[in-house]
């Protein structure tokens, strides 16, 4: 609830809408005891999971607000958004800053460039975390860039995104075919840009963000699962044929080095059904090319 107490002291006034996915704490009663004294507080609880992209476009769905601001349950305000609101209403999209407890900015995270084939491959293999300084990793995690200056990026993080309705409206929200999770937010802020649209940095807005939070409830034997198939998902939608496939190769190859890396580390023979679930995944996308699926919620079975 720390998410929406910081909203209501740095934006007081704003209508929040909590999209409930079916959670098994009790967000779903503390919520509905803040909408009982507070009618600004609205609450959606969804008897099942519909992904981060299924419950972000039933949001947007059901609030009137222009613009709006997508805001993960782990994403704290820390200033106010005046700043962030001026920006969105004149490009079209603006994000803030997101920090960790230590106040420092999360490089490598706030904001990144489009992933391109190689930036994936290295991510697949494993290589920007062994060697997080190369040149394709300063480029992709914006390394390269102080991000105390304001100014237009590719790809801030969809924890903490804000966005004019008509832009939303015509972009179709959200793919929902990125599911559970993972690289929705960068897939629609790759058509933003393609539509012309400016996504403007506002680091004076700041925001704590704690990470992982609902990543984490998800299946432990699936998780990897989940983002093999977002990945190679993006990449059918935003890369050449002979690009995707590439990536679709490297996907393949790397998921041996994991599956031992993760025997090791979980003592246990467990990765190897992730393993031989996202070689099939993979070897099915590379050798042939699904159609992308549109956001209404149509998804590929895995």
């Amino acid at each position: 609830m720390s998410c929406l107490d910081a909203l209501a002291e740095m934006a007081p006034g704003v209508t929040a809408t909590v999209v409930d996915n079916a959670s098994t704490d009790r967000t779903v009663e503390q919520v509905q005891r803040r909408t009982l004294v507070n009618p600004r507080v609205k609450l959606l609880a969804n008897p099942e999971n519909r992904g981060f992209a299924g419950a972000a476009n039933q949001g947007f769905a059901t609030t009137i607000g222009d613009p709006i601001l997508l805001l993960n349950p782990d994403v704290r305000l820390r200033t106010p958004l005046t700043p962030l609101i001026d920006a969105c209403r004149k490009h079209g999209l603006a994000a803030g800053q997101l920090i960790g407890p230590d106040g420092r900015a999360q490089t490598g995270f706030t904001i990144r460039r489009f992933p391109t084939p190689a930036s994936l491959a290295f991510e697949l293999l494993g290589i920007n975390r062994l060697w997080p300084r190369n040149a394709v990793n300063r480029r992709y995690r914006y390394l390269d860039r102080d991000l105390n200056l304001a100014g237009p990026v590719e790809q801030p993080a969809g924890a903490f995104l804000m966005t004019r309705r008509d832009v939303w409206e015509r972009l179709g929200g959200f793919d929902e075919s990125f599911h559970p999770v993972w690289f929705e937010d960068v897939d629609f802020c790759r058509r933003a840009a393609d539509a012309g649209y400016r996504i403007e940095y506002v680091p004076q807005v700041r925001a704590e963000h704690s990470g992982g939070h609902s990543v984490k409830k998800l299946p432990a034997a699936r998780t990897e699962v989940y983002w093999y198939d977002s990945l190679l998902r993006y990449g059918a939608k935003h890369f050449r044929p002979w690009q995707y496939r590439g990536v679709c190769l490297v996907a393949v190859l790397s998921t041996v080095p994991r599956m031992i890396a993760g025997m090791i580390r979980e003592k246990s023979f467990n990765p190897v059904v992730s393993c031989v679930q996202i070689i099939r995944l993979a070897v099915s996308r590379l050798v042939s090319r699904p159609r992308p699926a549109l956001w209404s919620g149509r998804t590929e079975k895995i």
